[in-house]
C-alpha cells in the first residue's frame, strides 16, 4: 500500500510538471532532436568535405536560427491570413450552408446549422492566432538550446563516463543515445519528405481549382501529417471545409475533398510504409494511446513529438531488463528493438 501510493504521489507530480513546465520542455524536446539531426549533418559535411569542425557547426547554427524564425514569421503570416479571410467568408458559408445539408432532411439540417450558429469560429480562429504568435518567442529559446547543446557537445561523452562509473555501462548508454538518435533522425527525414510531397500536391490542388489559400493549407498539410493516423485526416478535412468556405459550390467542395483524400491515402498507406520499412515497428495502437496521452499533456505539440518520445522508450527499455515488459508492449510485433543493429549498420556503412 504505501509503495502504491508513493508511485501515486509520484506520478502526480511528474504530470504536474509536464503540464506546468510544457513551454520549456517542448522547446527543449525540439532543440534536442534539431541538435541530434545537425550533428549528423555536420560530421557528414565535416569529414566529406574536409570543413573544420566549428566551422560547419557555426554555419548550422546560423541555419537553424535562420530556419527557425522563418518558419515561425512563415505561421503567423498564413494564419493571419487566415483569420482574415475566414471573418470576410463567414457570411457567404453560412448563405451555402443550406445547399449542402439539403439532403439530410430539415430536422438534421437545422441541428446542423443551429449548432454551427452556435460555435464561435471566429474567436478560435482568432485564439489561435494569438497562440501561433508565441512560436516566435518558442523559436528563441529553441535556439538558445541549441547553441548551448553544440557549446557543450565535446563534454558529453565525458560527463556519460563519469555518470556511469564504469567504462562498458558508458559505452552502453552512448550505443542507447547512438540508436535512438539514429531512429528519430531517419524517421523525421523520411516524415519530412512525404509531408512535403503531399503538402505540394494539396497546394497544386488548391491552385488549379482557382482557390485562395493554397499556401496555407499546403503549409498546414505538412505540418499536420507528422501527427501519425490522426494528421492526414484533420487535414483533409481542414481542407475540405476550407474549400466550401471558399467556393460555396457543393461540386468543387467534393472535387477538393476527393482529390486530397486520395493523395493522403496513396502516399500515407504506400510510400510512406515503403520508405519508413523498419524504422518504427511501434505498435500501432502504442501510438494512438502515446497521440492521446501527449495531446492531453502538451497540446498539439505534444502530437507531434509523440512517436519520437515513445522510439526513445521503447529502446531504453529494451535496454532495461525489469522494464523490457513495456518495450514488449510498444513494439509492433512483441520483438522490442534495442537498436543495436541501426548502430552496427552505421559503423559498416562508415
Amino acid at each position: 500500500m504505501q509503495t502504491g501510493f508513493l508511485g501515486l504521489i509520484a506520478f502526480s507530480l511528474l504530470m504536474f510538471m509536464l503540464v506546468q513546465a510544457k513551454f520549456i520542455l517542448i522547446s527543449l524536446a525540439i532543440a534536442i532532436i534539431l541538435f541530434s539531426l545537425t550533428s549528423d549533418a555536420i560530421h557528414a559535411i565535416s569529414t566529406r568535405l574536409r570543413v573544420p569542425n566549428w566551422l560547419a557547426t557555426t554555419l548550422a547554427l546560423i541555419g537553424i536560427a535562420l530556419g527557425l524564425l522563418w518558419v515561425s514569421t512563415t505561421i503567423v503570416a498564413q494564419v493571419n491570413e487566415v483569420v482574415f479571410l475566414a471573418i470576410s467568408y463567414a457570411e457567404r458559408a453560412q448563405a451555402a450552408l443550406p445547399a449542402l445539408t439539403e439532403r439530410l432532411g430539415p430536422e438534421a439540417q437545422e441541428r446542423i446549422i443551429t449548432a454551427l450558429t452556435n460555435f464561435n469560429i471566429t474567436g478560435w480562429i482568432r485564439s489561435l492566432a494569438g497562440q501561433a504568435s508565441g512560436l516566435l518567442s518558442g523559436s528563441v529559446l529553441v535556439i538558445l538550446f541549441v547553441g548551448f547543446m553544440f557549446a557543450e557537445q565535446v563534454w558529453f561523452p565525458l560527463k556519460i563516463e563519469r555518470l556511469a562509473n564504469d567504462a562498458d555501462h558508458a559505452r552502453q548508454i552512448r550505443r542507447i543515445i547512438a540508436s535512438i538518435m539514429h531512429r528519430v533522425n531517419r524517421y523525421l527525414v523520411v516524415k519530412t519528405g512525404v509531408s512535403a510531397v503531399t503538402a505540394s500536391i494539396v497546394w497544386l490542388i488548391f491552385w488549379t481549382m482557382g482557390l485562395e489559400l493554397a499556401t496555407a493549407v499546403a503549409l498546414l498539410t505538412f505540418v499536420l501529417n507528422f501527427i501519425p493516423s490522426v494528421g492526414s485526416i484533420i487535414a483533409t478535412l481542414i481542407a475540405v471545409l476550407l474549400a466550401f468556405v471558399l467556393t460555396g459550390d457543393p461540386t468543387a467542395t467534393v472535387i477538393v475533398g476527393v482529390l486530397c483524400a486520395v493523395t493522403q491515402f496513396l502516399i500515407g498507406n504506400i510510400i510512406d510504409p515503403m520508405l519508413l520499412g523498419q524504422t518504427l515497428r511501434l505498435s500501432s495502437f502504442g501510438i494512438i494511446l502515446s497521440l492521446a496521452f501527449w495531446g492531453a499533456i502538451w497540446g498539439v505539440p505534444g502530437m507531434f513529438l509523440a512517436v519520437p518520445i515513445m522510439v526513445a522508450l521503447m529502446i531504453i527499455c529494451a535496454h532495461i531488463p525489469w522494464l523490457r515488459g513495456v518495450a514488449v508492449m510498444l513494439s509492433r510485433e512483441g520483438l522490442p528493438d534495442d537498436g543495436d543493429n541501426d548502430v552496427q549498420s552505421d559503423r559498416m556503412a562508415a
